[in-house]
């Protein structure tokens, strides 16, 4: 499991992109979290309910209330056009963000000049 802090910032761009992919609810973001990661990242309940609130506020999510066949209903999120987008360039963001620490972190070994 790695520091807190390195998933701190990436929650929203989790979200979204595992949202982007289907409909869920919070529980089975949290396991199809754990599972993707083989275990290395989870979040807790108070991570990941700001975070969806905070998605939802910004009108990048939104949520509906879907009945079960057994048990009660479960609220469910889903991710709207505005989110899309907003998923598009935080993944361009992220990934020039692992270009970068991933030069720093190699220094000037490779580097021919």
């Amino acid at each position: 499991m790695f520091n807190r802090e390195l998933l701190k910032g990436s929650t929203s761009l989790i979200v979204l992109q595992l949202l982007a992919e289907r409909d869920m609810y919070g529980y089975e973001l949290v396991k199809e979290l754990e599972k993707r990661s083989d275990q290395h990242l989870q979040v807790k309940e108070g991570t990941l309910y700001p975070a969806l609130h905070k998605l939802e506020k910004q009108e990048y999510i939104e949520c509906y209330w879907q009945e079960q066949a057994k048990g009660p209903a479960r609220k469910y999120y889903r991710i709207i056009e505005e989110g899309i987008q907003m998923l598009k360039e935080k993944t361009s963001e992220w990934e020039q963000f692992v270009q970068v620490i991933n030069k720093v972190m190699r220094g000037t070994e490779h580097d021919p000049s």
